[in-house]
């Protein structure tokens, strides 16, 4: 075991990645040695920020607690914190049920980890990270929590009502992470839409990235989870008319029948549904719009199964996600509805929509073959080069590849002519 070495593993979604990065931040200040995510933990000290969102992801954070005890209770280990959505929520269980975690934190208290240490908050740091993504590109934490209370989700009830980050402070970690080298950011939020509601009583979203556009060094803003639900349309204007704003939305559906729309809480309708996406492709053409549905929602029929795929084949997004439902204590659904939807049909469900799916996605990237843009190289990987366009967000979306006939440097953009397609990657090549 590595004295003042400490690993932290980050379990979950890029909202906690980015609570690992400040920790590590004040970690390093404090004369540790921080390490990200090793596949071989080696550190004296393990911190493992966990997710609590459903069920396999509890199960997964569990599991990578489990085996830190393990190592130390055979005295590889010398300590073992726990903070995150997982301990926020079930705190006092955890710590019956594994008493080898030293401590346990919630989701905005890990800091006091600092003082049990026996060190200080490093005030020079607060709002500084560590980045563990690529040097060129990092996450935007713009807002925690959320006010929304869909019928199925966990999340306000640990993470709490919405709150807002000041815009300032905001744009003043952008200019830092710019001097750092940084060039491209992914916005995210629980709900994007809603920022700056808590703060004066409307969205600001628009005035945020218009703004976070005009920082000299910012090349492409990203923005992800997005809610239907009184969309703030400037923002696509802000969208269309600031060349640095990706044309790229990540806006999270979940179904389109009305009768699961209103059993979800998602207070919208199918036609207001539609009429939201005419009005995004209309106002930023060549948008490519990133969504997530659920099947196997309580009450959920054959007919709002096919009413929810033949959405998804007229609408014809250019990158999906699906889960099946899973049932979360203390949600409106799990005290109200009965999970009354066999899980073989959940997973029929969910196959036969990613099936269709993976069919119009192999159509959008072919379309692509001949066309030329800037690519983003994040890495290369044995004979290839492996980058972005604006249309992907790292880790979840195809990617460019290039043959590394030539040197090209990481983080650098490069006009690449798209050369062939396959399921998920493009293949290019540098002009």
């Amino acid at each position: 075991m590595r004295k003042n070495q400490i690993d932290i593993i980050t379990m979950g979604c890029s909202k906690n990645l980015v609570d690992s990065e400040l920790l590590m931040k004040q970690f390093e200040a404090n004369g540790y040695r921080c390490v990200h995510d090793s596949v071989n933990p080696q550190g004296e000290i393990a911190v493992v920020n966990t997710c609590g969102f459903i069920e396999s992801a509890k199960e997964e954070s569990i599991d990578m607690i489990l085996q830190l005890a393990k190592r130390k209770t055979q005295g590889q280990l010398s300590r073992l914190y726990v903070m995150g959505c997982l301990s926020q929520r079930y705190k006092d269980e955890l710590e019956k049920a594994i008493p080898e975690v030293d401590k346990f934190y919630g989701k905005f208290n890990y800091k006091q980890l600092l003082t049990d240490l026996g060190k200080a908050d490093v005030p020079t740091c607060d709002g500084r990270r560590h980045l563990t993504t690529p040097h060129h590109y990092a996450y935007i934490k713009i807002a925690e929590g959320c006010d929304r209370h869909c019928a199925y989700c966990a999340i306000p009830l640990i993470t709490g009502a919405h709150h807002s980050r000041p815009k300032s402070e905001i744009l003043d970690e952008v200019r830092q992470l710019v001097s750092e080298g940084v060039k491209e950011f992914q916005v995210i939020e629980q709900e994007l839409t809603y920022y700056g509601v808590d703060i004066d009583g409307h969205r600001h979203i628009a005035d945020l990235i218009s703004d976070m556009a005009d920082i000299e060094g910012v090349k492409w803003i990203r923005l992800h989870y997005a809610y239907p639900n009184q969309f703030p349309l400037d923002l696509l204007d802000v969208m269309r008319e600031k060349k640095n704003v990706c044309r790229y939305l990540d806006i999270a559906l979940q179904h389109i029948s009305d009768h699961m729309l209103e059993r979800m809480h998602r207070h919208v309708t199918k036609a207001e549904t539609l009429r939201l996406l005419q009005q995004i492709r209309e106002r930023v053409p060549g948008i490519f719009i990133r969504t997530t549905l659920m099947v196997g929602f309580p009450g959920e029929t054959d007919e709002d199964f096919d009413e929810l795929l033949n959405f998804v084949r007229e609408a014809r997004f250019e990158r999906m996600g699906a889960f099946m439902y899973s049932e979360e204590e203390g949600t409106y659904s799990a005290a109200h509805y009965k999970d009354d939807v066999p899980p073989e049909v959940k997973q029929q469900r969910l196959d036969r929509l990613m099936d269709l799916q993976q069919r119009i996605s192999e159509e959008h990237a072919a379309s692509m073959v001949g066309s030329v843009m800037p690519v983003i190289i994040d890495r290369k990987e044995g004979n290839y080069y492996v980058g972005r366009t604006e249309y992907s967000s790292p880790e979840v979306d195809p990617e460019v590849l290039i043959p590394a006939g030539r040197r090209l440097r990481t983080g650098t953009f490069y006009q690449v002519k798209i050369t062939d397609s396959e399921e998920f990657d493009l293949y290019g090549e540098i002009l």
